[in-house]
Formats: structure tokens, C-alpha cells, sequence
């Protein structure tokens, strides 16, 4: 991948998630600074990436090529007024920040620069990110390209068609770790119950849904309710506990919260324009 200078304004999971990322595959740390007002925040992850840092937005925007805006969203109008009158012609800016439209981009910063979104999602930290991309047909192909090859430093990408479905990846995956992590919690407590150690009970969890994740990835012909149903023996145990969440509506539970991850990003992007 063609080297270009980064500027992470942010220095919160997303960025740390990124920087490793780009570490393992071997991203110049000296191309890389980091801008935060919390001087542990952005100092560790100098020390840590050995990459430069700063509290000044402006002038590190200005001495990069690519600047990736990695704040909470309630924080990015702060950011856009650091960035008012820079210089920001071609340079090509990347904004993970839910809810924030290319649009609002445009409208503060001016339509000089190159604005994608992107949606990647906490495993970048471990190489198995899925993020979904989306640029606005201005942006040229070496900056599509260049994000493309950034982000699949950290795992899968996916292009999307049309912005509104960055919302979708937000509840998909955006947001979806925490959503197994809180299943495995349950599961690894129930186990306890039942008598094994915790950790007997943490490494059977965790390592079968990494197993199940494994035969979902090399039988991807196979629709995911196949796969489940090849499990379920008639009358046998797997059938037993697929009636409970039957029971309990598991399938409308997971569909509501998704729901709810979407209506939260809408929330905050119509807070933005407002």
C-alpha cells in the first residue's frame, strides 16, 4: 500500500483500534501523528505506536495528506471549527464518527477535499474488522483506493451504495461486538452455574463461537439457519435450547435492538444538522 501522512484527530478506541492495525502491517510511524486535548490520551499512544502527537488540530490537518477524524460525534463541530480556513485542497479526509454526513463535511469544511465515511468496527485490533465504506462520486479512485487498502490493513470492507446504509453497518457491525461479547457473558455465567471454573466456562465460549464463526466463513454457500439446523438433531439437546429462544423471541429481541443502534445514529446525525 502506497504510504500517505495521517493525521488522527481523536485518540479514543477507534484510533488505538486503527493504529494497530496499521502497526501490525507495518505503516510508517513517523507518517502518523495524533491530535487530542487530553495529554495522557494522545501520549499514549505516541509511546505505544511511537508515532508523533500534538493538541494543536490545525496545524497537524495541515501537514497531512489524510486526516481521519475519530471523535465522538458530539465533538466533531468542535473539530470542524479547528479546521475553518485550513488549507484542506486534495487532501482527502476520513471521518468514522457515527451520524456525521458527508454533507455536514462539506458544509463546514468546504468542498476542496475528499470526504469518505467509514463504519469499521472494534476487532481492527485483532486484524478481523469489518467496515463499510461509502464515497460520494467526487472522490477520485487513488483516495478510494488508498482507503480501501487502509482499512483492509485492519480486515474486511464492504462499499456501499448509498450513505444511508452506513447506518445499517452501525447496527450490523458497528456496534455488533458487544452485542456477542454480552452473549458470551451470559453463557460463560451459566456454565459457571452449572459447575465448571470460570475459566473451563470463558474458554468454552469463547472458543466456540470462534469455531462457529470459523464454519460459517468456510461454508458460506450455506444460508446461517442451515447451519444452525444441520446442528439440531430432532429431540436432542441443541433442538431443546433453539425452543427457548423460540420461546422467548430471540430472533424480534436481536431485530429490536438493531433497530434501536439505527434510530440511535439517526438521532445523532439529525442533532448535528440541527
Amino acid at each position: 500500500m502506497k504510504q500517505r501522512s495521517l493525521t488522527f484527530i481523536g485518540a479514543g478506541n477507534m484510533a488505538r483500534a486503527l493504529l494497530t492495525g496499521l502497526a501490525a502491517n507495518d505503516y510508517s510511524p513517523s507518517l502518523i501523528t495524533v491530535c487530542a486535548p487530553t495529554v495522557n490520551h494522545r501520549q499514549g499512544l505516541a509511546e505505544r505506536f511511537g508515532i508523533n502527537s500534538t493538541d494543536d488540530n490545525r496545524a497537524a490537518a495541515q501537514a497531512a495528506s489524510v486526516i481521519i477524524i475519530a471523535v465522538k460525534p458530539q465533538r466533531v463541530a468542535a473539530v470542524c471549527d479547528d479546521l475553518q480556513g485550513c488549507n484542506l485542497a486534495n487532501k482527502l479526509i476520513l471521518s468514522v464518527a457515527t451520524g456525521v454526513t458527508v454533507a455536514y463535511y462539506g458544509k463546514r469544511l468546504g468542498d476542496t477535499c475528499s470526504i469518505i465515511r467509514a463504519m469499521p468496527n472494534t476487532p481492527a485490533t485483532v486484524g478481523y474488522a469489518v467496515t463499510g465504506l461509502y464515497a460520494p462520486p467526487p472522490v477520485s479512485l487513488d483516495d478510494k483506493q488508498f482507503t480501501e487498502n487502509l482499512f483492509r490493513s485492519v480486515g474486511q470492507i464492504s462499499w456501499l451504495n448509498h450513505e444511508s446504509a452506513i447506518n445499517a453497518v452501525i447496527a450490523a457491525a458497528g456496534s455488533a461486538p458487544a452485542y456477542f461479547f454480552q452473549w458470551m457473558h451470559a453463557m460463560q455465567e451459566e456454565a459457571n452455574r452449572l459447575g465448571l471454573s470460570e475459566q473451563q466456562s470463558r474458554d468454552l465460549v469463547q472458543y466456540t463461537a470462534l469455531g462457529a464463526a470459523q464454519m460459517a466463513i468456510q461454508n458460506s454457500e450455506l444460508s446461517l439457519q442451515t447451519l444452525s439446523d444441520q446442528i439440531a438433531s430432532k429431540g436432542g439437546t441443541t433442538e431443546a435450547a433453539l425452543a427457548v429462544f423460540q420461546q422467548q423471541r430471540f430472533n424480534v429481541t436481536i431485530a429490536q435492538a438493531m433497530q434501536a443502534a439505527v434510530q440511535r445514529a439517526a438521532i445523532l446525525q439529525q442533532a448535528l444538522e440541527t
